[in-house]
């Protein structure tokens, strides 16, 4: 066995070696940052664990967590159905409300996004011996990646930075392995081409990876078609400010209408159809209409028409 001040010494002048060779650029490669990455998880190893941490290697899991994905093979910019399952420990208690945080990653650990999120139900509310479960729809980010990938998740308390023990594969410190999936290139998805009646893209400020359009009165995509039954999908927010009652929104498929709902939601949601090969048509390429009954016009400098604004708009054949 390796003595351990050896092992501490040698790390640390392997850091002070590496230190000195990137003296003349000032800049570490990719590469030599992931050296220096697993050069430092090696020295947390080697440290003694604290009493607190020693005191939270004791505790028993609270809960068993899995993850069920919709898919297995999944196309960057498609929806993505996640089914969230705890199952709580015969004795358990969760004493306040607590986040799920979910990291969807590389299997080397580059993290790719993050699914952080409060369940429906308060963990504070959750029973011993009691099965959670629920249903999240997201949108697969357009991250520059293809290949396998992994989700880890875990609970934590955003106010004291607290994780909860869980049943599972722990892969680091309360951050368990739940699910593995392939992630697509988007060319596996249908094309849709935004025509006439949309202003140009805008983009958080915020969060980069945020994007939305906003539609004038009635708004046009055009795509090939599949020919089969399919359901097409719009995350959308509506200024519920502005109008009393609600907007009315109509789905028109070549020129039939497929759905209606009312714009009642001031924060991004997601509404489905299902739309019929029937409905598609006999022509190659079809178009799909969003018809709004009422638009406004924001004011001072900035005199659009808006209608609805839209964040993803998704067209997935069966």
């Amino acid at each position: 066995m390796i003595p351990e001040n050896w092992r501490k010494a040698n790390i640390l002048q392997y850091l002070e070696q590496l230190r000195y060779d990137s003296r003349p650029t000032l800049v570490l490669s990719v590469f030599m940052l992931k050296r220096v990455s697993v050069v430092l998880s090696s020295l947390v190893l080697v440290l003694p664990l604290s009493a607190c941490s020693r005191k939270e290697a004791n505790e028993p899991p609270v809960a068993t967590p899995t993850l069920t994905l919709s898919r297995q093979k999944v196309p960057i910019g498609s929806p993505l159905q996640l089914t969230y399952r705890f199952e709580m420990a015969p004795d358990a208690k969760i004493d306040g409300d607590y986040w799920v945080f979910v990291h969807v990653l590389e299997p080397d650990g580059e993290r790719l996004w993050v699914e952080d999120h409060l369940p429906p139900t308060p963990t504070s509310t959750w029973k011993p011996g009691q099965k959670i479960e629920y249903t999240r729809t997201v949108f697969v980010p357009n991250y520059p990646y293809i290949g396998a990938a992994v989700v880890r998740l875990g609970l934590y308390s955003p106010k004291t930075n607290q994780r909860l023990a869980l049943g599972g594969e722990e892969v680091s410190r309360r951050e368990y392995l739940v699910t593995k999936f392939e992630l697509l290139p988007q060319s596996e998805n249908i094309f849709l081409i935004y025509k006439e009646g949309w202003h140009p893209a805008e983009v958080s400020s915020d969060d980069p990876n945020t994007e939305w359009q906003w539609t004038k009165k009635s708004a046009t995509i055009s795509f090939k078609n599949p020919r089969k039954d399919a359901t097409f999908y719009l995350q959308y927010a509506a200024r519920t400010d502005k109008f009393a009652p609600p907007q009315q929104v109509t789905i028109k498929v070549a020129g039939q209408p497929v759905g209606t709902f009312t714009a009642d939601a001031k924060d991004r949601v997601l509404v489905t159809f299902p739309i019929t090969a029937a409905q598609l048509g006999p022509a190659d390429v079809t178009e799909l209409t969003i018809d709004v009954d009422r638009t406004f016009v924001p004011g001072g400098t900035d005199v659009r028409e808006l209608g609805i604004q839209v964040f993803h708009a998704f067209v997935e054949a069966k």
